[in-house]
């Protein structure tokens, strides 16, 4: 069975929400949000996460949790809160959509009750997107504004990204991607189903027509 414009779209929107998702949990677990060299010492590296500080020195890794939260910089505070909040509209974006879409099937749901929680859906993995872009790029703004802070002596050592920032952007371009498809596909449904109506009734004339047209 060949699956319609509008089928493919959710599932590119599913398999994008979904992908998004998990790299943006991957994002918060690690600790590479902030790394620092020591010229001093080039075999001590230090980074830095949302849960906890790391120092790696000759390939042995040495981890630090916070302990407590209202110690951290407001940047990584908010960004906590952001992220777990990420990852909440996320899921619950993906079982909306999930059963508005045209795969799940349960108890004759009607249409149009599936197209409202696809778009309901779309619309949280929008909403996941931007609480997931929004702390990665304060945190790589506020790192900028250290780095080029000209009262901080230039012998200190400087904060510079690291690789969960990058994680971080492209897990909120998927989940992006993800809700315009998903809204894009329960927005084009409409159009479908009103032409299938329109349609309906013509096919169903024709039969008779038919009928009454064959020899006797």
């Amino acid at each position: 069975m060949a699956w319609s414009f509008r089928e493919k779209a959710q599932l590119g929107g599913l398999l994008l929400s979904l992908l998004g998702w998990v790299c943006s949990c991957v994002t918060t677990i690690l600790p590479q949000w902030k790394t620092l060299n020591l010229e001093l010492n080039e075999m001590e590296t230090w980074i830095m996460g949302l849960w906890e500080v790391c120092v790696n020195q000759e390939e042995v890794v040495v981890c630090k949790a916070f302990e407590s939260f209202l110690s951290l910089p407001q940047d990584l505070q908010v960004s906590r809160i952001l992220m777990v909040a990420s990852h909440g509209l996320g899921l619950l974006g993906l079982l909306l959509s999930g059963f508005g879409s045209e795969c799940f099937q349960l108890y004759r749901n009607r249409w149009v009750f599936k197209r409202w929680l696809c778009l309901l859906g779309g619309t949280l993995e929008a909403s996941a997107s931007a609480t997931t872009l929004f702390p990665v790029s304060w945190v790589a703004y506020a790192t900028i504004q250290d780095f080029w802070d000209d009262s901080i002596p230039e012998i200190v050592p400087r904060w510079e990204f690291g690789d969960a920032l990058y994680l971080g952007w492209a897990a909120g371009i998927f989940l992006a991607l993800g809700g315009l498809f998903l809204i894009f596909s329960a927005c084009l449904g409409k159009e479908e189903e009103s032409s299938l109506r329109m349609a309906g009734p013509t096919e169903a004339e024709q039969v008779p027509r038919s009928r009454n047209s064959a020899p006797g």
